[in-house]
Order: structure tokens, then C-alpha cells, then sequence
């Protein structure tokens, strides 16, 4: 098909158009810019780059349009081509269309965790031989691309003797599709495996209020065939009555050793061996029944328990063999953005991580700790979600730096909130101060810098913690760093 994607330059369209490519498609895509990674890449794929929104670029006609969730109601070309009665859909139609039939979709869901979780569990599935399809919200580094088309082959067994076709693995995001059809992305993908690794209230801006929230999990579970598969985080009290309330299919739960499960026994247990600073070793139980000892590289116990969801959708759901699962295990070398090392400045190891909710920051810092047990840690955030950039978690905002020796905050990420609505940054600090951890509510991103280089030493280690582009601070950052403090440019922070 001849196939035009509006809005292509970020990364989960961009991901797409590589993907839709790859099986054969024609596509081109518009967006305002094409900056690096993602623009180079779209061109390395093959896909027509053409600059800005215009309806031209509808000319001749495509015989589908594929609108990003980012375009408003008023984006040209979105326009045009309802007007023309064009063929029009979402990321999320397009892959139900043109990427699941013929694949056995494992859908990884939960508010913490997918982007981990499913680049894990595709490579354990390639580690055992099932040649996953993928298509991951980030760039997993066992892989040279985030997306990979699923191989045509016979159905296989899994474990429980059903057949299942080449495994798809897919990030199961509860966001919304598109501005003319306001429902979550994973209720379109055919899941006959997930995971629920956690439910937390976000994306406010979409979910207003907690009973939506849940109801598009509950819809989610629901949808799961029969004869499907949901391994689900029996630590999670809101994950064990969505499923309870909402499931048809085979339930799996999961815990680590010692957590309080709810009354759920768990079919996949770890019990944590070792957490050390660069392997955390365990030892795996599956229905009772010991499998031996297993190691992961990636620290800190949410990755154990991102593991162990993995192993357990990849073994009960796509038979792979555990005694297969244990070597790649440890060789699971992690995703861009998480926990990911961008530099190491004057012994100063710097870290870019995707965290924004309270929990993920929490989870995030401790396995910093874990992994760097000497020298300081710097905790740099910048809330910018429609969720962390307001109020709903502002208690837990001033209490999720636990394992951080400093707090640096930068400006909200979003404006025009009222002032009853958004995030109180002074009063996190006001909150740290209270605890004895220095905090800082910075006004600008320069700021932030000079704060930070005149605060590490050799040896420390600095958090940068956002969903988004943080205002280019990571390249400014780690060039100031390796000047020093005795730089011009680090001059005594203003904050507030």
C-alpha cells in the first residue's frame, strides 16, 4: 500500500512507518522537523521525510492515512484527508490492520515498566528461537531497531498445549489513539498473552479520575481470549481485582519472595539472592517447583520483577524452554533511557532515565544506589507529563527521593495550569528541607546545570529524570561537567 504518516518524527510513529516499511508498504510522513536520532533513521528505512503540514502532501492521494496521537483537530493534513474521504486511522488501527494478523500478540500493560518489560521479553523469545515481531517505545540494546516485522511460520504449542502463531511483541500503552477516536491504544491490539505489571493513577489529562482509569484496564483484561494468557503482578492490589473482576483467560500470577500477594498464590516466584551493585542473582520457582539460579544485569527489584514477568509470559505462554531463558537473561544489555549511562565526566557518571511518576523516580533512584553504592547521588527531575506537572501526586512527590543525597527540580514542563492544579515544587523542597536532603526549585534549565556542576565531585553519581527533551540538557550538561566548576558558565544557581 502507498501509505502517508502524519506526524512521523516522533518515536512510536517513526517506529511504525519503520515497521510498515520493512513488510513491503510505500510510506511517506510529514512532521515540522527531522532532527536526529529519529529523522536520520526514518531516511535509513526508506520512508519519504517531507517537511512541515500541507495538504499537498496528500497529492497523489495515499491509499491510507495514518494521524499521530500529537496532531489537534485542526493539523492540515488530518483535515484534508477527511474531507477527501480518504482512508484515515491511528497508530493503533494501522497495526491492527497491517502488523497482527497472522501473529500471536503479547501485549505488555501496566502503568510501570513496558518499555522494559517487552524489550526483555523479545529478546528471550529471539534468545529461544521464536523469532519475535516487536515494536518497543524505546531502542532496546540487544536490537539494532526498536521494531522488527514478525516472521510468517506454522503455530507452535506453548506450554499448555495451545497453538500459537510467530509472537508480536508490543508495549500495551493505555493513552488514547488519536483526536478523532479517544480510546486506549491497547484495547486495539489482539492480545492472546499480556503482562499487568501495575496500575497507578496517570494520565490525567486522559483519565480524570481514578474509576477511568481502572475501567480501561478492566476492558483491556476483558478482551483477552479464552484460551489467552494474563501474567499478572500479584504484589499489585489493583492489578489482582482488575483481574479478578475482569479476566476469562488463564491467570499467572507473580511476586518476588516475602511480598504480600492479596491471597494470590504465585505460579512465578523469585526470591532475591543478591542485589548487587552490577548483578542481582535469584533463584526461580514455577508451581512450586525450583528452576534453578538466575542473574540479571539491569538493577534494582523492579527489573526483577520486570524480569520475572517476562520469563513467565516468554515460558507459559510461547513454550520457550527456562533452561534457555537463564542465559539470555543475563545478557539482557537494557533500553535507551533507562538507567542509561550517557557519560562519565571528570569520574562523574551521568544517567538518563524515562521515570516521571513518583514510583518510577523511587524505583529508579534506588537502583542507582544499588548499582553505584559510594558517592553521591543526584536526583534531577524535570516534571513534565500532564500528570507530574500537577497536583495528583503531590504528597508523593515529596516523598520519593529516598535514596537521593540531592534534589534538584527543574521548571514544570507544562504551561498555562492554574495555580490550584499544578505541581507545588516549592513545596517539595520545603517538604526535603524537613528531611534534611538539600533541594533546590530551579527557574531555568541553565540553572539546573550550574547547580549541579558546582555540587559533583568525582564519584558522584547524577540522575537526569523525564519524559521528554528536558530543554537539550544532556549534551549542555556533560559538557559543563567535564570544564568543572571553575567554568564561567557555572556560576551560583538561582533558584527558588
Amino acid at each position: 500500500m502507498k501509505i502517508h504518516v502524519v506526524a512521523v518524527a516522533g518515536t512510536g510513529m517513526g517506529a511504525l512507518a519503520g515497521l510498515l516499511q520493512s513488510l513491503g508498504h510505500d510510506v511517506s510522513g510529514s512532521d515540522v522537523a527531522f532532527d536526529p536520532p529519529m529523522g536520520p533513521a526514518l531516511a535509513s528505512w526508506g520512508v519519504r521525510c517531507l517537511s512541515g503540514f500541507d495538504a499537498a502532501h496528500l497529492e497523489p492521494a495515499p491509499e491510507l492515512v495514518v494521524v499521530g496521537n500529537v496532531c489537534r483537530r485542526d493539523n492540515p493534513e488530518a483535515v484534508a484527508a477527511f474531507a477527501r474521504g480518504l482512508d484515515v486511522t491511528h497508530i493503533a488501527g494501522a497495526l491492527d490492520r497491517l502488523v497482527f494478523p497472522g501473529t500471536s500478540p503479547l501485549v505488555v500493560a501496566g502503568t510501570h515498566g513496558k518499555t522494559t518489560t517487552s524489550a526483555m521479553a523479545a529478546w528471550l523469545l529471539e534468545s529461544a528461537g521464536r523469532q519475535p515481531g516487536f515494536l518497543i517505545g524505546g531502542l532496546p540494546k540487544n536490537f539494532d531497531t526498536s521494531f522488527r516485522a514478525a516472521p510468517t511460520r506454522p503455530r507452535r504449542l506453548d506450554t499448555e498445549g495451545r497453538l500459537r502463531s510467530a509472537p508480536f511483541v508490543i508495549e500495551g500503552d493505555e493513552y488514547d489513539t488519536a483526536y478523532f477516536e479517544k480510546t486506549a491504544k491497547f484495547l486495539h491490539y489482539r492480545a492472546e498473552v499480556a503482562i499487568l505489571t501495575s496500575i497507578e493513577h496517570d494520565h490525567i489529562d486522559i483519565y480524570p479520575t481514578l474509576e477511568s482509569y481502572l475501567e480501561a484496564f478492566d476492558r483491556f483484561v476483558a478482551k483477552l481470549p479464552e484460551d489467552g494468557l494474563v501474567v499478572a503482578n500479584a504484589a499489585d492490589k489493583r492489578v489482582v481485582e482488575c483481574v479478578n473482576r475482569s479476566a476469562r483467560c488463564t491467570v499467572a500470577w507473580y511476586a518476588l519472595e516475602g511480598e504480600e500477594t492479596f491471597g494470590m498464590p504465585p505460579h512465578w516466584l523469585a526470591a532475591p539472592a543478591e542485589l548487587g551493585a552490577r548483578e542481582t542473582t535469584f533463584d526461580l520457582y514455577a508451581g512450586g517447583v525450583a528452576c534453578g539460579r538466575f542473574a540479571l544485569r539491569a538493577p534494582g527489584r523492579h527489573n526483577l520483577k520486570n524480569a520475572l514477568a517476562a520469563v513467565g509470559a516468554v515460558a507459559q505462554g510461547y513454550g520457550a524452554r527456562l533452561d534457555a531463558l537463564g542465559p539470555a537473561l543475563v545478557q539482557f544489555a537494557g533500553v535507551r533511557r533507562r538507567q542509561d549511562l550517557i557519560g562519565e565526566p571528570r569520574g562523574i557518571a551521568v544517567y538518563d532515565d524515562f521515570a516521571h511518576h513518583p514510583t518510577a523516580v523511587d524505583e529508579t533512584l534506588r537502583a542507582l544506589r544499588q548499582r553505584h553504592p559510594e558517592g553521591r547521588l543526584l536526583a534531577v527531575f524535570e516534571p513534565r507529563s500532564a500528570t507530574a506537572c500537577r497536583n495528583l501526586h503531590q504528597h508523593a512527590y515529596e516523598q520519593c527521593w529516598g535514596a537521593a543525597d540531592e534534589v534538584h527540580l527543574a521548571p514544570l514542563g507544562r504551561e498555562g495550569l492554574a495555580a490550584d492544579e499544578r505541581l507545588d515544587t516549592e513545596r517539595v523542597v520545603g517538604a526535603l528541607a524537613a528531611q534534611q536532603k538539600p533541594a533546590h526549585a530551579h527557574r531555568s534549565i541553565d540553572s539546573v546545570i550550574a547547580a549541579v556542576v558546582a555540587s559533583a565531585k568525582p564519584g558522584d553519581v547524577v540522575a537526569l529524570l523525564s519524559n521528554g527533551a528536558f530543554g537539550g540538557i544532556y549534551g549542555k550538561l556533560l559538557e559543563a561537567l567535564q570544564r568543572g566548576a571553575d567554568s564561567s558558565s557555572a556560576s551560583a544557581p538561582p533558584s527558588r
